[in-house]
């Protein structure tokens, strides 16, 4: 092909046009300035993006674009999606109606002793930590919304009955010892409004119900402002802790509580 040919100048600009995209001078400041206003990628997981609302959905094509071939635009494009979410959220759209707690529960340490336990030991060991610490989650009218290898995610009407099948669940779990290892979860209680599609919950609210269980210690059950507030019937101890996570709220509280006495 010719350099006078219409098409050269054309296929010259994009090459330019891609080159510019992905140049790490620009790119780079492109990424921290989104990060910095925004939150990283994991605000962008899919609890933010499986509800199927076209944002949301654009916003999951993104994240896989930028894994392969990362640009300054998509950072553009990125940012835009993401301040889109957050009015979203802020205005009450894509959210549920009603009140729920969520709690989700895994497992300290199973990972590692899974390795050298084997297979079929770290199967009956999650089959028995399942069969102790769901009936209490059934019994106070729980839902199991799912299992998740070593924990699981579970809704509750509200914050009392989800506190107390945690407290429960986690004594029932200490029982248990297979080949050496004792069980010991940690826990995480959000009250929010998630959105319910189908038989699972989306939404900020469960990010930040999966945050807390994150930031727990071993045996712990943290709970949020929300939740502690509405546990004003219960006889418990709480003590604030330091808390941050990615997509959650800055003002944001933990409390560990503990059945008092």
């Amino acid at each position: 092909m010719s350099d006078n040919s219409p098409e050269f100048p054309a296929k010259r600009f994009l090459k330019a046009a891609r080159q510019l995209n992905r140049h790490p001078r620009l790119l780079g400041p492109a990424k921290r300035t989104r990060e910095r206003v925004m939150g990283d990628d994991d605000f962008v997981d899919r609890l933010s993006t499986a509800r199927g609302r076209p944002a949301d959905l654009a916003a999951r094509q993104f994240v896989a674009f930028r894994s392969d071939a990362p640009g300054v635009a998509g950072e553009i494009a990125l940012t835009a999606l993401q301040a889109w979410q957050r009015l979203a959220e802020s205005q009450g759209r894509g959210r549920g109606t009603v009140d729920v707690a969520i709690l989700f529960t895994d497992l300290v340490g199973f990972s590692t002793w899974s390795l050298e336990a084997g297979d079929e030991l770290a199967i009956g060991l999650l089959r028995e930590v399942s069969e102790a610490i769901e009936p209490p989650m059934l019994e106070r009218r729980g839902e199991v919304v799912k299992r998740l290898g070593d924990g699981l995610m579970a809704a509750f009407w509200d914050a009392s009955s989800a506190t107390e099948a945690a407290f429960e669940s986690c004594e029932r779990a200490a029982e248990i010892e297979v080949q050496g290892y004792r069980p010991r979860l940690r826990t995480g209680i959000h009250v929010g409004r998630p959105r319910k599609i189908g038989g699972d919950y989306f939404g900020i609210d469960v990010n930040i119900a999966a945050r807390l269980a994150e930031a727990a210690e071993p045996g712990e059950i943290l709970v949020s402002d929300s939740t502690l507030a509405a546990l004003d019937g219960l006889a418990l101890t709480a003590t604030q802790r330091p808390f941050t996570a990615k997509g959650a709220p800055q003002d944001l509280a933990a409390h560990v509580v503990h059945r008092a006495g």
